[in-house]
């Protein structure tokens, strides 16, 4: 076995270890549920990862963050790990292009008495971004903004989203690991829908390195979080 298999194996194991010792046990019984509803998906590999659920929940009890953004719902993982960390009366925004894979998820989102805190958007989320950006009144107003959506939009989203943050509030990018192919050779085989995006998560990491309006940690938790924190 290579040095590189032999790290790539211990990797795994150490994810592993960190899902079976940390995460799992200690996994709301709503959000256990929706996961394992979920898997049964034809697309349940686009849901956030029971790691980086539990990563958004104690970031958000630690910032003490009420009024959040969520662009990308799928079936809510990520929406309801949120909607439990905030208090009661929390609101989280949230834009999917499809709602039926939202509505899969939210009788338990209802079961779990945190609906009330989502406000739902079906569609494209930049028209309502623009929005929000044109009055002033929403600058600075969110607290935190997670996006897990499509890739090659990452840039224009964060465009928006930093005007929409309050100074010392956070943006959180998923997948910006993009299955590993950004650490890929250029020729690396790859699945098309990785390879047609991989440049796009590559042109938004590096962008978003250089952004001196922000100070970033980028996280390999599940697919790879960016945390995005607005310093002006």
């Amino acid at each position: 076995m290579s040095l590189n298999q032999t790290r790539m194996l211990a990797t795994e194991v150490s994810c592993r270890y960190i899902l079976d010792t940390s995460v799992y046990p200690k996994e709301p019984a709503p959000l256990k549920e929706l996961r394992e509803l979920t898997a049964n998906h034809p697309w349940s590999i686009m849901t956030t990862s029971a790691d980086g659920g539990q990563f958004l929940s104690i970031l958000l009890k630690i910032m003490n963050a009420k009024n959040t953004m969520e662009i990308g719902v799928y079936t809510g993982y990520s929406l309801l790990a949120t909607a439990l960390a905030l208090p009661y009366d929390g609101k989280i925004l949230a834009m999917d292009i499809n709602r039926e894979n939202y509505e899969l998820g939210l009788p338990v989102i209802e079961k779990a008495g945190v609906a009330h805190k989502i406000d739902f958007r079906e569609g494209p989320a930049l028209p309502v971004l623009d929005q929000l950006v044109q009055d002033e009144k929403n600058h600075g107003k969110f607290d935190f903004i997670f996006v897990d959506a499509d890739k090659d939009n990452y840039l224009n989203y964060h465009k928006r989203n930093i005007e929409l943050v309050k100074v010392g509030a956070i943006i959180g990018y998923d997948n910006t690991l993009w299955r590993g192919s950004v650490a890929a050779l250029p020729d690396a085989p790859l699945r098309k829908h990785i390879r047609y995006y991989r440049d796009y998560v590559l042109e938004f990491n590096k962008v978003i390195a250089a952004d001196q309006r922000i100070e970033i940690c980028q996280l390999p938790i599940g697919d790879g979080i960016t945390l995005c924190r607005r310093i002006s």
